[in-house]
């Protein structure tokens, strides 16, 4: 099943996202999170992104969201979408339904594109993000130091839709509708 996450589930979403931060380069914050710090992530997110969990059993499996790109307003119809899978519900093809039903629920906001950042190396995330149909658009060399070494950062997009029904079309001040800018 997935569902809205809701700020009850923070405990169990840092059980999850801590064996990341503390065991891999895949997250570059270095300290774990208490629940309380994920309850109130999950609360300044749920106005204006989806935040998912799936749940397994009655058991979160996994969780995915979106946060805004940037912070310009340029940048307002761009989401960066993240998803972290428990390591027991690893390979069992709930992360790829999970990630489908964020990029779907996407699709149903004014959004242009979603950006996955991914530490790398970490083939099993570009599997993921290739097979939903993001695209790699660049890299940068040794942009995180976690562990004692430097880590890589890839960039997948995958552009969601046109023009969103906010956006002018290319229409400039000055311009009159219908010509581009």
């Amino acid at each position: 099943m997935i569902r809205p996450a809701r700020p009850a589930d923070a405990a169990r979403i840092c059980e999850i996202y801590n064996h990341y931060v503390r065991e891999t380069v895949i997250t570059f914050e270095e300290v774990p999170v208490d629940a309380d710090e994920m309850a109130g992530r999950i609360r300044d997110l749920l106005t204006s992104a989806p935040w998912l969990v799936a749940e397994e059993n009655g058991v979160i499996a996994g969780y995915a969201y979106a946060t805004p790109w940037k912070t310009r307003s340029a940048y307002r119809f761009a989401m960066e979408s993240t998803i972290y899978m428990a390591a027991e519900f690893s390979g069992q093809g709930i992360g790829g339904t999970l990630y489908a039903t964020l990029i779907a629920e996407l699709r149903t906001r004014d959004i242009h594109c979603a950006i996955g950042g991914i530490a790398l190396p970490n083939p099993a995330s570009i599997r993921l993000h290739e097979r939903l149909g993001f695209q790699k658009i660049g890299q940068f060399r040794e942009v995180g130091w976690k562990f004692d070494q430097w880590v890589d950062v890839g960039y997948w997009e995958l552009l969601i839709r046109g023009y969103p029904a906010s956006c002018s079309h290319g229409v400039t001040q000055g311009s009159k509708a219908g010509d581009i800018a």
